[in-house]
């Protein structure tokens, strides 16, 4: 699998292998897929719209009926499961290296598999990233480059900048 492919166990591999192309024809890319759960488990799928526009319910809707559909026919899961489709989001993964290089400059959290520099807990500003590694300058004022095939999750912290970046309004309770 190529560095710039979000990182998956074999299962969720061969969903995104499945999925992906049926997307990219619909036009939206993947983001994310995971399996949770093993009595009945749950495929989350998270995908963003590839022009760049925020994702709707009715696209969430278009993605679980070709998801569904795909999942019925290949039968890659045994026995029952559930589907979960939904946007990114604002507070969004970092799963690919467009996703890194896309919201250099913002907050994020990472986790390594395995420790890189004496650590494997990461927080900081994302630098962006190349095919092989994503650079974070952390909170203590150090950069660190992280091999993307290492990040076992990354994820953007919610900031007024990030929501004022996004232009997604803030919702009040």
């Amino acid at each position: 699998m190529a560095t710039t492919e979000p990182n998956h166990t074999t299962l969720e591999a061969r969903l995104t292998a499945m999925i992906e192309p049926a997307l990219q024809f619909m036009g939206y890319e993947l983001v994310r897929v995971m399996v949770l759960g093993r009595d009945r488990p749950t495929v989350q799928v998270m995908a963003d719209r590839a022009d760049g526009s925020l994702i709707t319910i009715e696209d969430c809707e278009a993605i679980s009926h070709q998801v569904s559909a795909t999942l019925d026919v290949d039968d890659p899961i045994p026995g029952a499961w559930n589907l979960e489709v939904s946007s990114a989001g604002i507070d969004r993964p970092l799963t690919r290296a467009k996703d890194w290089n896309r919201f250099s400059g913002h907050l994020a959290r990472a986790e390594t598999q395995f420790p890189v520099n004496g650590r494997k807990r990461f927080s900081g500003v994302v630098l962006g990233a190349d095919d092989t590694e994503a650079r974070m300058r952390l909170d203590d004022g150090t950069e660190v480059a992280l091999p993307l095939d290492m990040i076992r999750r990354a994820k953007l912290v919610l900031t007024d900048a990030l929501i004022a970046a996004t232009g997604t309004p803030p919702t009040s309770n």
